[in-house]
């Protein structure tokens, strides 16, 4: 699998990302998983560097992001059975205008991230994929703003980066640059009136026709194994 789930944040992308990684260590192997650390502040990030970097200048927040995107496009990065990706290319273009400080009208890295360069570079981005990942595919997952506002009052995130007067307009951005994605590989995903076990069985469902014979081989587990360990050392 080279899944790149995107979505405003309360959609549901983590929670099917989740589901995802179960669903493969009981019936495939272990080893799928998701990088999902492409939000600033990075959830892999302690408080001390979180902090430092959600209120660092914003010419070095740009530099991190930028090379973060390029480090996800490694041609060895994607040999193997699976690398999958949540938020990245299309929450950098829908997320910095608004709170990174770049990329916007008054851009803070006027050098390197103008107004609407993010959303250029995310069509690069794509353009790599294309070249170094086997099956690439684009799921958006989306919700009614209604439902974003009542998952934001039930339950806020530690390091909640929306605000919630965006919301309809984060989820018009998403929309967006979904559809002017280059990726012909995608489908969308409403949670509003779905648990979370429907909207996993709905992903399977749309997924099937993308299917390709890495994704659930028998092997699965040991070849997984090597690709992460490929990867790691290819960047040492």
């Amino acid at each position: 699998m080279n899944l790149i789930i995107v979505g405003c944040e309360y959609a549901g992308k983590t929670t099917l990302g989740d589901n995802i990684v179960k669903w493969t260590d009981t019936n495939v192997g272990k080893g799928r998983g998701f990088h999902d650390h492409f939000t600033i502040p990075n959830l892999e990030l302690g408080e001390e560097a979180a902090d430092y970097l959600s209120n660092g200048p914003i010419q070095l927040k740009e530099m991190f992001q930028r090379f973060m995107i390029a480090h996800h496009l490694s041609r060895k990065f994607f040999e193997g059975p699976d690398q999958c990706m949540i938020g990245y290319h299309i929450e950098e273009a829908v997320y910095a205008p608004l709170y990174y400080g770049y990329g916007g009208v008054q851009s803070g890295a006027p050098k390197r991230s103008l107004l609407g360069q993010r959303s250029k570079m995310a069509r690069e981005v794509e353009k790599e994929l294309l070249k170094v990942a086997q099956n690439p595919v684009l799921v958006l997952v989306t919700a009614t703003a209604e439902t974003i506002y009542e998952r934001m009052a039930n339950g806020r995130h530690a390091r909640e980066t929306i605000n919630k007067t965006d919301v309809p307009y984060l989820l018009k951005r998403f929309e967006e640059e979904f559809e002017n994605s280059l990726l012909p590989k995608k489908f969308i995903l409403d949670t509003t009136n779905t648990t979370p076990d429907q909207t996993f069985n709905e992903f399977m469902t749309k997924y099937e026709p993308f299917v390709t014979q890495d994704d659930f081989e028998d092997d699965f587990e040991e070849r997984r194994g090597e690709q992460i360990e490929l990867a790691n050392n290819s960047y040492l």
